[in-house]
């Protein structure tokens, strides 16, 4: 039975025991998850305490523009990185809102 069968009738392979995770990632490297899992009945889950994955970049800023950056970073009592950070992700959810 090819892949378009299995699906029409809903049935799915069982999922393999892996010994380790080397071979699970391994096998889902190769594999279609759909022949395992029925995705039309997953649920979107939040999951709030995950953490962004951060990389460090370098940035060059004039002087003046960054000794503005500071004092208003001082006034809202929080740092001059996290400043940037949130400015940029304010004017990204604006652009990308358009």
């Amino acid at each position: 039975m090819n892949r378009k069968e299995r699906n029409a009738y809903k049935y799915h392979e069982k999922i393999p025991n892996f010994k380790t995770e080397v071979e699970e990632r391994d096998f889902w490297a190769n594999a279609d998850s759909s022949d395992y899992i029925d995705w039309s009945k997953a649920k979107r889950v939040l999951l709030p305490n995950l953490k962004p994955s951060l990389r460090t970049i370098f940035l060059r800023l004039p002087e003046l523009m960054l000794e503005e950056l500071k004092l208003i970073a001082n006034k809202r009592d929080v740092p001059y990185q996290s400043l940037i950070n949130i400015f940029l992700s304010e004017r990204l959810s604006k652009e990308l809102n358009v």
